[in-house]
């Protein structure tokens, strides 16, 4: 648990809401995928750290103005959960809003990322800064996505994005932040946005599901509060990896050369070997891979469009060749269309999780994480974790600031943000500091 006089650093909280600007047309609804549905036990939360000067002269009237206009643009997003006749859930856009949360903090913005950098409580203290999002019980009251914005004692402010992930995924979540940005800086937003392209078929029709896909796992119904009941108690934890650090790992691993293996793939089969080790057990023999391979328009709806691919082996992980592990979970099996024709076929009503089902691996380095900018200036750091993970945990690798300085290895090139089993997670952390040699100084 976070100390109380942490607890207490973040102080002085305000709740608002935000609405659009206009009048969303009567009766509008937003129907939900089977890939959202799939979907709808997991929560993002996106950190943005921004310096004094980002901010100077802003109010919190500043902030809040652009999403007024921002939210005429994704009238779901100010929506809520209701059931449609056939009892599957939409969500009205009945312009209700997102919640705004106003916070102080009593420490300066280097004495607060200073902190979360310590073996123990960092994600702790992090969680003080977005709102701990859950729908329901009352699902008809309760806000799709919650903004915090917590001033430090510099001058400098987070901004705590909680979104739910039954109205997109992380690249949704990020695009629809980025907008409020470009919005506030002055640029005209568009018109209208896209609609995503389905890769998949809302409707299957006949089923020709011989056997249940494996990236999901089906769970006890959880009636109006969207949430799961973990078997075991998670820990989060995040490293933070220069360009210079990854070439250290690359080494290491006897990767070097001309066929140089992408950083995903290279921490996704070191992370799964790690923990294979440290379960003792040989496995996991199934993981997860979720990647986005479908071409974003610019200015598009929220959509849950990430693939969900399984890889599958039948030989220890634990005494395996990285590159062995990191070739296979380039050739995943995508698994979305027997997501989709699954939760098509129970119409909706059945509860599953995705992330956590398995050892899931999430690539978000395409996401564009620092595309958030305040009066022309990117977050000094930035970050994303999932909540309402299963058992087996979640590893997100993300991309790090773009203008750091390589010279001396100082920039961050990659931000591995892992969830796992507590015991596992202690043991992880020696692991890297260990056998990898890449935790900072």
């Amino acid at each position: 648990m976070v100390a109380s006089d942490k607890k207490s650093s973040v102080h002085s909280v305000k709740l608002s809401s935000v609405v659009p600007a206009r009048v969303t047309g009567d009766n509008t609804v937003h129907g939900l995928t089977s890939m959202d549905l799939a979907m709808k036990l997991h929560y993002l939360k996106g950190l943005y750290f921004f310096s004094s000067e980002a901010v100077q002269g802003l109010t919190i009237a500043d902030l809040k103005k652009p999403m007024f206009q921002g939210l005429e643009l994704y009238p779901m997003t100010s929506g809520r959960i209701r059931q449609s006749e056939s009892d599957r859930p939409v969500i009205k856009c009945n312009d209700s809003g997102v919640r705004i949360i106003e916070a102080r903090c009593d420490k300066s913005l280097d004495e607060w990322l200073a902190a979360t950098q310590e073996e123990d409580g960092g994600w702790e203290l992090q969680d003080l800064l977005a709102h701990s999002q859950v729908l329901g019980p009352d699902l008809g009251f309760s806000p799709l996505i919650y903004v915090q914005f917590t001033w430090f004692e510099c001058g400098g402010i987070c901004v705590g994005l909680s979104w739910a992930h039954v109205l997109g995924d992380a690249f949704s979540a990020s695009s629809f932040i980025n907008m409020w940005g470009q919005i506030m800086a002055g640029h005209a937003p568009p018109k209208s946005l896209h609609a995503p392209v389905p890769k998949w078929p809302s409707s299957p029709g006949k089923s020709t599901l011989d056997t249940a896909p494996l990236t999901v796992k089906r769970v006890d119904p959880v009636g109006d509060c969207w949430l799961a009941v973990n078997n075991s108690k998670l820990e989060a934890y995040s490293v933070h990896l220069t360009l210079r650090q990854l070439d250290h790992i690359t080494s290491i691993c006897g990767l070097v050369g001309e066929s140089k293996v992408p950083h995903f793939e290279l921490l996704s089969a070191l992370i799964w070997k790690s923990v294979s080790k440290i379960r003792g057990d040989g496995g996991p023999k199934i993981v997860t891979v979720c990647e986005n391979n479908v071409h974003r328009e610019v200015n598009q709806l929220p959509s849950n469009s990430m693939d969900l691919s399984r890889v599958e082996v039948n030989f220890s992980v634990a005494e395996a060749e990285v590159s062995d592990l990191a070739r296979l979970i380039t050739e995943a099996e995508n698994e979305n269309g027997m997501i989709e024709e699954m939760v098509e076929k129970d119409e909706g009503k059945l509860d599953f999780i995705a992330y956590g089902a398995n050892l899931t691996f999430v690539n978000l380095d395409g996401a564009d994480i620092y595309g958030l900018e305040l009066q022309g200036r990117k977050p000094i750091f930035a970050n994303y974790r999932i909540s309402g993970v299963g058992d087996e945990g979640v590893v997100l690798v993300l991309p790090g600031p773009e203008n750091g300085d390589e010279k001396g290895g100082g920039g961050l090139a990659r931000t591995v943000t892992m969830v796992l089993p507590e015991a596992q997670m202690a043991q992880l952390k020696e692991e890297i500091n260990g056998t990898w040699g890449i935790l900072p100084q």
